[in-house]
């Protein structure tokens, strides 16, 4: 007697690797866009070291204090494609076809989020390698360099789920790309390429309270031994709070627009 058995749906965790392979497949068939996310950082740390460095640090050690920088702002622009990512997939109708199968379909967005995270470490292995060929000499050891990838890593993982919370919000590819780069001037008014101490007063608060400020002094104080303080602990509750109200926002935009996960 044959016995009948209904057939599982796949775990989430199955159907995200399936979704994980699938945005990995489509990075590297648009192998220009993850050239650019490589390339454009690496051309910022030639301008500033090159060209504004002898301005900035006569001593032509300036490579050593923007690298730090230069690697959150290759992460910034790494994660920027995940908001135009993601609304492509909610504004193509791609959802409602996965609506219709038996899976999670939030693992569509956990797809992008990952497959971008992966994408930046690559990419800021490569910044680093670029790093060292202009002179940037590390002076920490092993538990060192665990913090500072550590602290990229949760960067990273935040600010890649912030974008795509911003491309589940925007009406569209372009708004999303257009709303994504706002966050790209971040870094700009951090520490990241002079001291706050060198700006006007009225900027320095806001310089030093924003979320970058202390993730590129801890990553600057593990790599190349300037002081800590208390960035670490300031980063890495900066980190967990974007990426705690990211993914919550995300699950209620992802809800709301697709109807079910």
């Amino acid at each position: 007697m044959k016995i009948h058995t209904t057939p599982q749906p796949p775990t989430f965790w199955t159907t995200s690797s399936v979704f994980i392979g699938r945005s990995l497949r489509h990075s590297l068939r648009d192998s220009e866009a993850l050239a650019m996310s490589i390339m454009l950082p690496v051309m910022l740390m030639l301008l500033f070291t090159y060209v504004f460095g002898g301005a900035i640090d006569p001593s032509g050690r300036y490579v050593h204090y923007v690298v730090p920088g230069i690697i959150l702002l290759c992460a910034g622009f790494g994660s920027a494609s995940t908001a135009v990512s993601v609304s492509n997939d909610m504004t193509n109708g791609i959802i409602d076809r996965f609506r219709t199968m038996p899976v999670h379909s939030i693992g569509v967005v956990t797809g992008h989020v990952v497959s971008s995270v992966i994408r930046n470490m690559i990419a800021t292995g490569v910044v680093i390698g670029v790093a060292v060929l202009l002179g940037f000499r590390s002076s920490a050891g092993p538990a060192a360099w665990a913090g500072a990838i550590g602290m990229i890593l949760l960067f990273i993982l935040a600010i890649t789920w912030l974008y795509a919370a911003i491309g589940l919000a925007a009406g569209s590819s372009n708004a999303a790309n257009g709303y994504g780069f706002i966050l790209l001037f971040l870094p700009y008014l951090s520490s990241a390429f002079v001291p706050t101490s060198t700006m006007p007063g009225w900027l320095q608060g806001a310089a030093e309270h924003q979320p970058i400020t202390p993730a590129i002094e801890t990553i600057r104080g593990l790599l190349t031994g300037t002081p800590v303080h208390n960035s670490a602990w300031l980063a890495a509750g900066w980190c967990s709070l974007i990426l705690l109200i990211a993914l919550l926002w995300s699950l209620w935009l992802f809800q709301r627009k697709a109807g079910r996960r």
